[in-house]
């Protein structure tokens, strides 16, 4: 029988170094193993207590859906609902046209762009006759719009009773404007009294009322007539309602209503701003007057410029 060799002393120690390493190595893993889950088990314990019920979720996520379909109706469509409502009056240009007035007009700026008046005149002869129309003629102290002068000249030729507007700055002296609409207007017997149209109110609300009142006794010294006050319905209510300011011919903004809300008197009443006239390539704003057309002529400056009040 062969003699067994005995195993060197080395040998064992490093077979038994080894051992020991792989037992720390696989401590090592299964400590790290350990580890993991336990930190895995917070989380879920974490998102546990701060998780949300699914019927609160499907509420919260309702009700903001809801919201945001208000919100959108609110601010979007309602404003603009008038355009859907059935027309139970006469629809023409585009619109439906309010009920028991007969005579319409329109106003321009250089938004229109170029307007060929032989067309526009057409609308002089059809079942609702456009008689009149305003058309801008500055803004603050020292903007005159490009077209006026043009437009001014043709309104006339082409037959239409016309008239001229400012577009008033609260930000600008009152008087300056005033001094820059007599240089850029040149009114003639026939024409519409001076507009002044007021849309915003600056930063001081006394401040605009004053200025108003500045520019609006200047003009009329000078033209000898009445000015008209253009603004919105709400507007004229929250800034300009008192006997001062109702004592001005007055023509109301209020777009897509079936009548005039305003209680006091008014003279023409700007319904739309999305109307469609021959000779026109843009939308247009609408008007009717509140009278009849010898009323309305009766309005316009006299020959020997007498003053008139309205």
């Amino acid at each position: 029988m062969a003699e067994r060799k005995p195993v060197s002393k080395s040998r064992k120690n490093l077979s038994s170094k080894r051992n020991v390493s792989t037992r720390i190595r696989d401590k090592q893993s299964e400590e790290k193993k350990d580890n993991k889950l336990k930190e895995g088990r917070k989380k879920k314990k974490m998102q546990s207590r701060h998780a949300m019920p699914s019927w609160l979720f499907y509420l919260l996520t309702g009700a903001t859906v809801f919201l945001c379909v208000i919100a959108f109706y609110y601010f979007f469509i309602r404003p603009y609902s008038y355009r859907w409502k059935p027309c139970y009056g006469m629809k023409a240009y585009g619109v439906c046209l309010p009920s028991g007035y007969q005579i319409h007009g329109f106003d321009i700026s250089h938004h229109q762009g170029e307007i060929d008046w032989s067309e526009l005149r057409k609308t002089q002869y059809t079942p609702f006759p456009i008689r009149f129309v305003f058309m801008k003629a500055s803004e603050g102290g020292d903007f005159s719009d490009t077209t006026f002068l043009r437009n001014f000249d043709k309104a006339r030729r082409y037959g239409f009773i016309r008239g001229a507007y400012h577009f008033y700055n609260p930000e600008t002296d009152a008087a300056k404007q005033a001094d820059f609409f007599i240089r850029s207007v040149k009114l003639e017997p026939g024409d519409l009294p001076p507009v002044l149209d007021i849309e915003k109110v600056g930063d001081n609300a006394y401040k605009l009322r004053k200025g108003v009142q500045t520019w609006l006794q200047k003009i009329e010294k000078h033209y000898r007539v009445k000015p008209i006050l253009y603004a919105s319905y709400k507007f004229k209510l929250r800034y300009l309602n008192d006997s001062i300011f109702n004592s001005y011919p007055y023509w109301i903004a209020h777009y897509y209503v079936d009548s005039v809300a305003y209680q006091g008197e008014w003279k023409f009443w700007q319904h739309t701003d999305s109307g469609i006239l021959p000779g026109i390539q843009e939308e247009v704003d609408l008007n009717v007057f509140n009278g009849t057309l010898d009323e309305l002529k009766r309005m316009t400056i006299l020959p020997d410029s007498t003053f008139k009040k309205l």
